[in-house]
């Protein structure tokens, strides 16, 4: 019976931590403010939640010099490595060569300001955004957030990010679990003082 109960609180253990972290491909092209739909992932409305994407990887709002991260085409230029990003994402061009530059400015659609090739999210389906960027923590509004690339045209977008969300668990979930390891541990108790 210990033997049980100590599997059951294992996996009671480990079994939501495994389930809190997707990873999300968000395409520069499909997943557009403008022209895609938002890659969906579920969260718990009420609840903590983060997402976090590689500063390394790379997408396009279209021809060099539109590369940017997660954050956007905004600060001191982005200079090409040679080789693909983290997510196999390729300029094509040598080592050294401005892939990305802050000549853009910022965009404006659904309530925020920010720079293009940003990654943002809603909670509304599109109508309303919120800037993440390559980290972001907060609560979520509803069950459903959809990521997208921030620009005001996908016709000539390119590559993708992959986004970790994890969400948080709130106190209340731990206090339930060990409520329940208690139980298990007062109910073997029992079962073993009545035996004797």
């Amino acid at each position: 019976m210990k033997k049980l109960i100590g599997i059951m609180a294992f996996l009671a253990l480990i079994m939501p931590i495994h389930s809190m972290a997707t990873v999300v491909n968000v395409d520069a092209k499909l997943n557009s403010t403008s022209g895609g739909s938002g890659a969906s992932v579920s969260v718990l409305s009420g609840n903590s939640f983060s997402v976090s994407v590689d500063p390394l990887d790379l997408w396009s709002a279209g021809a060099i010099p539109r590369w940017s991260n997660a954050n956007g085409i905004d600060g001191p230029d982005l200079l090409a490595t040679g080789l693909p990003d983290t997510n196999g994402d390729d300029p094509g061009v040598s080592a050294g060569t401005v892939i990305g530059s802050d000549i853009f400015g910022n965009w404006t659609q659904g309530g925020l300001n920010a720079p293009f090739g940003s990654l943002v999210g809603s909670f509304d389906n599109g109508i309303s955004f919120f800037s993440i960027g390559t980290n972001f923590a907060g609560i979520a509004a509803s069950n459903t957030l959809n990521l997208y690339y921030f620009d005001q045209n996908n016709g000539d977008n390119i590559g993708s990010i992959l986004a970790n969300v994890s969400l948080v668990p709130e106190p209340e979930t731990y206090a339930m679990l060990l409520a329940g390891l208690g139980l298990l541990g007062f109910m073997a108790r029992r079962r073993k003082e009545s035996a004797v």
